[in-house]
């Protein structure tokens, strides 16, 4: 399989704490990938640098062939990024806010319309496009937040916290939508909810102070850990038993 991200000893320090600690991982192209850990686990810190928000202190990674070092600008075209935080325009309409996107993004105004149409037809947004974005609920904030990030067409997606915050309801729902995603581009979630990584991704990994404690299926990670479950698994190599 050809790796869509290669990351080799990705390393990010702060004035007195290593926030990631020579991460080496391969993500293969098409793979749904989620990043597990607890606060601090460095998950957000990998995210902000994987997508140039950030410089590594060491290390590099490679994401389609463009080093987050030397090529950052060319990365930023093949990526997007939808935050923790809902970054939403509130006061435009969900439209306005899907077109205002696709036009910063080089696009048309006729192409920025098209691809608006498209996301609230995929996202299930149709129905809201005129409304202010400040009227949707939580979790259709978060909808609109990754339609955002996938109007550019990226090749790689990075979800940081999508569900975070979301009752259980919206979160389900938002997983579905999540879910669809699986296949067309490569995904990287972080996210906090065991359930939604044993459930969605092909792969997960488990980080635990800046470090990458263990990597694969739900199911070779329970394997390999001894425990009984993937919640006990967790626990195990993040400190928690």
């Amino acid at each position: 399989m050809q790796a869509a991200i290669q990351i080799t000893d990705l390393t990010r320090d702060y004035k007195n704490r290593r926030a990631v600690d020579h991460l080496n991982l391969t993500i293969t192209k098409g793979e749904f990938f989620a990043l597990l850990g607890t606060n601090g686990a460095g998950k957000t810190t990998t995210i902000k640098m994987l997508s140039c928000l950030l410089l590594p202190t060491e290390g590099d990674a490679v994401l389609l062939g463009n080093s987050i070092v030397h090529d950052a600008e060319k990365v930023k075209k093949i990526i997007n990024v939808s935050p923790q935080e809902t970054a939403i325009a509130p006061k435009l309409t969900v439209r306005e806010n899907l077109e205002l996107i696709a036009r910063l993004y080089g696009c048309s105004k006729q192409e920025a319309q098209e691809r608006a149409i498209k996301m609230l037809s995929e996202f299930d947004l149709t129905d809201r496009a005129k409304d202010k974005a400040k009227s949707l609920s939580g979790g259709m904030q978060r909808k609109l937040n990754i339609a955002l990030g996938l109007i550019s067409s990226p090749k790689i997606l990075f979800l940081d916290e999508p569900t975070l915050g979301l009752d259980v309801r919206a979160r389900k729902e938002l997983g579905k939508t999540i879910e669809t995603l699986k296949g067309k581009i490569n995904i990287i979630v972080t996210t906090h909810y065991l359930e939604e990584a044993e459930a969605l991704a092909d792969r997960i990994g488990i980080m635990h102070e800046g470090k990458l404690q263990a990597l694969g299926t739900a199911e070779e990670i329970v394997a390999a850990s001894g425990q009984k479950n993937f919640e006990d698994a967790f626990l195990l190599y993040t400190g928690g038993v």
